[in-house]
């Protein structure tokens, strides 16, 4: 497989049902800050046999309104980055297992969101953003339908609990910091014990000393970016979308790899992808440097 380094395109799935500027406006300026080849995808799904009477002229309609789609998103970020290189490629197949053997072979992912419940998300065939985050070799981003101004200076949220992948979370959270020249705040998250417990050394002192050992070093990797860092109580789910309500966009790595779809995801993840204000940006432990 093909390392982060070499991969030499940002790939964008462009939503022919759905307001798709929000995602591709996102990924055309990742595209713009990295100098890399911006690529608009539609995935079509595949007729089923035996075919039921109109299935055909809907998959036509489908293919039309996706090679417009394509079509429109194309001449948009033409106009809006002239200066970055493009294709637009229709392509066959099941729209969630094609963008995620895309993967491995792009620096990132980019998806727009529907923001279906998590019933919705499971039973809808046309689903992208949970199934395609717990299976990918490389960055995915999920970006809301409506971006917000907040007029606060820019920044981006990651989520640190001292494991591996969120220590790639950290890594692409500076990295990216860097290119934007914004500031990184890590936040970890402590859930208070039913019972509280008394003593000069708590857990909430040891998860502040974890949080700023593992900050001190990436600190040290990247002098220009203003690296901030704190431990905030609650469910991680709750805290994390609250820390991340003027952000830019939230960082979280990827726990599970193996099993259903959302164990793979982790639970956390798949609640800030239904919960967070900005787009989230899940990342596999395997794209640490």
């Amino acid at each position: 497989m093909s390392t982060s380094a070499t991969r030499q395109d940002i790939v964008v799935g462009v939503d022919p049902r759905e307001d798709w500027r929000p995602a591709v406006g996102w990924a055309a300026d990742e595209a713009h800050r990295r100098g890399l080849l911006l690529r608009l995808v539609v995935a079509v799904p595949p007729l089923h046999e035996p075919r039921r009477p109109g299935d055909l002229p809907r998959h036509r309609e489908f293919e039309e309104a996706a090679t417009r789609a394509l079509e429109a998103a194309d001449a948009w970020v033409r106009e809006r980055r002239p200066e970055i290189r493009t294709t637009a490629t229709l392509l066959d197949g099941v729209p969630a297992p094609t963008l995620a053997g895309l993967t491995r072979e792009a620096r990132m992912v980019v998806l727009g969101s529907r923001r279906l419940n998590r019933v919705a998300e499971f039973l809808s065939a046309g689903s992208l953003a949970v199934p395609v985050s717990a299976q990918a070799h490389c960055p995915v981003v999920v970006v809301v339908r409506t971006a917000r101004s907040t007029g606060r200076p820019p920044h981006l949220v990651v989520g640190v609990d001292g494991s591996e992948p969120s220590q790639a979370a950290l890594a692409l959270a500076l990295e990216e910091a860097e290119l934007r020249g914004c500031a990184v705040r890590a936040v970890a998250v402590w859930q208070p014990p039913v019972f509280s417990l008394r003593g000069r050394d708590t857990p909430l002192d040891a998860e502040r000393r974890l949080l700023a050992e593992t900050v001190a070093g990436w600190a040290e990797k990247y002098p220009g970016v203003r690296l901030g860092h704190e431990v905030v109580t609650g469910s991680p789910v709750e805290a994390l979308a609250e820390a991340a309500e003027h952000a830019e966009a939230l960082v979280v790595g990827r726990r599970g790899d193996g099993g259903y779809l959302g164990m793979r995801l982790g639970s956390v993840v798949q609640g800030l992808l239904h919960r967070a204000p900005c787009p989230v940006i899940t990342v596999p432990a395997e794209e640490r440097p």
